[in-house]
């Protein structure tokens, strides 16, 4: 069962501005990134319990081909995006978000 999937502005913020990142340095990078985060969305979306708890309730999914994971908090109906963190940027920045 696939479970719906809901963005923290923030984390959506983050995912946009990672994409515009990846399409100035090739363009279409951005494209591919979108593509990498949406396929960890369906994988986490249809097992949302599947991926090792990082922080409190938070979970992380890396994505890939990139150097960033999705994290996310599942409230047994919907998965909750609180970042698209970096791997090597201020770590654990994004713990203090729903």
């Amino acid at each position: 069962m696939s479970h719906a999937v809901a963005f923290e502005p923030t984390a959506f913020l983050e995912l946009n501005e990672a994409a515009d990142f990846y399409d100035l340095e090739r363009p279409g990078l951005g494209t591919e990134f979108f593509d990498a985060v949406e396929a960890a969305l369906t994988v986490v979306a249809d097992t949302p319990a599947a991926f090792p708890i990082e922080l409190g309730e938070t979970r992380k999914r890396v994505i890939t081909r990139f150097p960033y994971s999705v994290m996310y908090w599942f409230d047994g109906a919907t998965v909750h995006v609180s970042a698209i963190a970096h791997h090597r940027q201020r770590p654990r920045y994004w713990g203090d978000r729903p």
